[in-house]
């Protein structure tokens, strides 16, 4: 993982100023007007909030109106009302009251997902309408808003400027929106913001290796608040005026599609977005005429653009530039499995075979009952692995096996019993706390972030070792994390997948994403890492292969193996235990569960007989 230098760091938010500066002179011969040109700006910084939650994130809020007439509205009141002097004060205070309401919702909001808090946003924005035009009339104006918006001046001890109905309102308000893309490039080029795109991804998995999913969630709804905040409030500085339809459904819809348009996951999506809309706007009423009919012949744009460049204008562009020749995938190399991947140091290994010797449970589960309905899916379960042990756990499909890890990992909640792992009862913990305690699996069908390349995927999962499962670090350069980059390193060899690093999970065999499946827990280092059919739907080379793999990681660490192919577990496994009906039928050496009559009349098929 290369560290950027100033320069790339820069380089984006250089190219912004120089668009922003040369803007007054290239758009107006384009027919954009100063007016026009200054609504751009306004909306392109209120979507840059609303792109890093959808964009980014995959949260898509219909509500973020109600944020945008809050911090106006609070501006406009101070302005106004209370005479604030400050314009800046009246603007920053806006923005914190937004963000302060955007803390709130999001609690509320964030209790549900997909399509549900979807409708919640839409339910609380119309319920700040109500409350903007009736019982808090007396301070927003109610139908007339909030005229007398002062603009700001600025005291800088040689001159005085005067900020107006001029050029100096645009020169205003580009640097309120450089300001606004300078710390969203900060924010997804930081930990942050490469955890929010894993949740858009696959949330599950994000859970799974070890970041608290909600709070990370609350955290970007809330930076939507506060881009909104500003935004309304310098809505009312730039009309002087602040409307009350801020807060209408229209408003939350304009922004969605002005999104859309310029690309989602972009950051200048919206600011492109903006000058189509408003642009098209001013051509379709102005220039054609067509009075109210311009939002037909703006809708019928908006389809087609829709259909046509699916991932916006922006990204259009993005992907033409990026786009090069398809290298072959070929054949996945094949690797030395025998290389020591085991304990580090002598010291490492003399401490597991000690702990191994003195019999030391790292995993201990008791009367472990999981009941659904009146469906009894594990019963009265008692189950317990030694620190270095390699487990197997073998039944046939409905014996109980995935339901019992998914118990094991904290995934799922047991009816009944209790799980100690490291000495520390974990009933009750969720699926984040137990990885960020160092136990953790993968999954039988994979779950990787699939539209992603493998070192991003490994590095989603290292985070959450180096940082914990929650840390603010919103401007954070992600390459300056210490050990994050030898960690993911590491982890990519050790699954053979180091040649493969920057290629996107999509072009990967499936047998290469299986060993992904597996890195993606073995970078979080956990103390037992648990193996939900690690060979299922692999071809007879592919799990030869695997089982080297899976041999060569055992080495120093505790591992639980479930998997129908029972040569492989026999191969693997110093110990087995058998699951028949949600229960343990019996456990024993791989010589005593092939020799086992039971096992051999349930399970085997009778193997050994004669």
């Amino acid at each position: 993982m290369m560290r950027r230098s100033r320069l790339q760091l820069w380089t984006p938010d250089i190219v912004v100023a120089v668009c922003l500066l040369l803007a007054p002179w290239v758009l107006p011969p384009l027919g954009f007007s100063e007016d026009t040109m200054n609504r751009i700006l306004v909306y392109g910084l209120f979507g840059i909030g609303f792109d890093l939650l959808f964009g980014y994130t995959g949260l898509l809020s219909f509500g973020q109106a109600a944020f945008f007439g809050t911090g106006g509205f609070v501006a406009a009141y101070l302005l106004t009302i209370m005479g604030l002097p400050s314009v800046v004060s009246g603007l920053l205070i806006g923005t914190l009251a937004a963000t302060v309401v955007g803390v709130l919702v999001g609690m509320v909001a964030l209790r549900r997902t997909g399509i549900y808090f979807a409708m919640i946003t839409v339910a609380i924005a119309e319920m700040f309408f109500f409350l903007e035009n009736s019982p808090l009339s007396a301070f927003t104006g109610g139908e007339n808003g909030l005229p007398g918006v002062p603009a700001p001046t600025f005291y800088l001890g040689f001159a005085t400027v005067h900020i107006g109905p001029d050029w100096t309102m645009y020169g205003f308000l580009a640097v309120c929106y450089l300001v606004g893309i300078v710390i969203a490039h900060r924010i997804v080029r930081s930990p942050v913001g490469h955890i929010l795109v894993a949740i858009r991804e696959n949330p599950l998995r994000a859970a799974a290796v070890g970041h608290n999913v909600h709070r990370y969630k609350l955290l970007v709804f809330v930076i939507a608040a506060a881009y909104g905040g500003l935004a309304g409030g310098l809505l009312g500085v730039l009309q002087g005026y602040m409307p009350p339809d801020a807060f209408t459904f229209s408003t939350s819809g304009q922004l969605v599609m002005q999104t859309v348009i310029g690309g989602l996951g972009t950051l200048y999506g919206p600011l492109v977005g903006a000058a189509v809309w408003l642009y098209l706007r001013d051509f379709l009423q102005s220039t054609l005429g067509l009075g109210a009919a311009w939002k037909l012949a703006l809708g019928l744009v908006f389809v087609v653009l829709v259909c046509f460049l699916r991932r916006g204008i922006v990204g259009a562009i993005v992907d033409l530039l990026r786009r090069k020749p398809a290298a072959p995938a070929g054949d996945p190399v094949e690797a030395d499995w025998s290389a020591d991947a085991g304990p580090t140091s002598e010291a490492d290994a003399t401490d597991t075979v000690r702990a191994r010797r003195d019999g030391e449970p790292i995993l201990k589960a008791e009367g472990l009952t999981k009941r659904y309905g009146g469906l009894v899916a594990n019963s009265n379960i008692d189950f317990s692995v030694t620190r270095g042990e390699l487990r197997g756990v073998i039944g046939p499909n409905g014996a109980g096996k995935s339901t019992f890890f998914k118990m094991l990992t904290c995934e799922v909640q047991p009816s009944a019993g209790h799980i100690v792992f490291e000495g520390r009862d974990i009933t009750g913990h969720s699926v984040t706390e137990a990885c960020q305690l160092g136990l953790t699996k993968s999954y039988q069908v994979n779950q990787l972030f699939s539209r992603l390349t493998v070192r991003e995927n490994v590095t989603i999962a290292a985070l959450s070792r180096e940082r914990g499962s929650f840390r603010s670090d919103l401007v954070k350069d992600l390459t300056h994390v210490p050990g994050l980059s030898d960690r993911v390193d590491e982890t990519l060899a050790l699954v053979r997948l180091a040649g493969r690093a920057d290629h996107p999970v999509s072009d990967l065999a499936y047998g290469e994403k299986r060993r992904l499946e597996i890195g993606l827990a073995l970078a979080t280092s956990p103390s037992l890492l648990l193996l939900d059919e690690p060979l299922a739907g692999m071809s007879p080379h592919e799990r030869v292969e695997t089982v080297k793999l899976l041999k060569s990681i055992a080495r120093g660490r505790t591992m639980i193996v479930i998997d129908h192919d029972m040569d492989a577990i026999f191969e693997l496994a110093e110990k087995i235990t058998v699951l028949r009906e949600g229960q343990i039928l019996v456990e024993g050496t791989p010589e005593e569960i092939k020799a086992n009559p039971a096992v051999q009349e349930a399970y085997l098929g009778g193997v050994n007989e004669e």
